[in-house]
């Protein structure tokens, strides 16, 4: 599937994303929601080859990237998405084009680690 790219027009000038760059949000967000399922459903369909750890602390990740998806979403619809959940600045494109469902800028992200 190809998703669209973000331009600093995606978000909008002000908290809630423009109104026709709102579906394109959505929709990377599905695809990686999507993705997600697929690996879930792969991993599930070689249960009898897996290592039972492993299997279950890729299941336990790929879930938790999911719940972060569905709380993208959320922000989406309330006005947050794109800003960071610790400082309230932008998060850069470039962040949100490899993870669309991130809640923090880098600087954040690492205090939280």
């Amino acid at each position: 599937m190809n998703t669209p790219r973000m331009t600093p027009s995606t978000l909008g000038t002000g908290s809630q994303p423009e109104p026709h760059r709102r579906h394109e949000i959505l929709q990377r967000l599905q695809h990686e929601r999507n993705t997600r399922l697929a690996q879930l459903r792969a991993m599930d369909a070689d249960k009898p080859n897996a290592h039972g750890d492993l299997l279950t602390a890729q299941t336990t990740a790929i879930r938790v990237v999911l719940k972060e998806i569905d709380a993208a979403e959320e922000r989406v619809d309330d006005g947050t998405y794109g800003v960071c959940r610790g400082c309230d600045v932008r998060i850069p494109i470039g962040r949100l084009e490899i993870l669309p469902y991130v809640r923090y800028c880098v600087r954040c992200q690492q205090r939280e680690l």
